[in-house]
């Protein structure tokens, strides 16, 4: 019995790092790291407040209503990023 309980704790130690992180991880976001991935372009942004101000202000031109990014849908956050790219190139002229 002893050996069985020791067993099934051995096990669920050696799984468990395996198991959490992809429960944390939504699809773009990695939780944790405040990192987003940009699919269209393949790169990674940080995730900070001047992040958040920018996609603030990117649904603010479009007059739109404040969504959390990581629930906007995948069409919306690529809109975002093609929006912060050419924003991106135009501050850098």
């Amino acid at each position: 019995m002893l050996l069985r309980i020791s067993a099934l704790i051995l096990a669920a130690t050696f799984t468990a790092p395996a198991v959490l992180p992809a429960a944390q991880v939504r699809i773009g976001v990695t939780v944790g790291r405040h990192r987003v991935y940009d699919r269209d372009h393949r790169d990674y942004h940080a995730w900070n407040s001047g992040e958040d101000r920018a996609y603030r202000q990117y649904l603010a031109e479009r007059h739109l209503r404040y969504v959390r990014y990581a629930r906007q849908r995948r069409v919306q956050q690529s809109a975002y990023w093609q929006w912060r790219h050419e924003r991106l190139e135009r501050e850098r002229r």
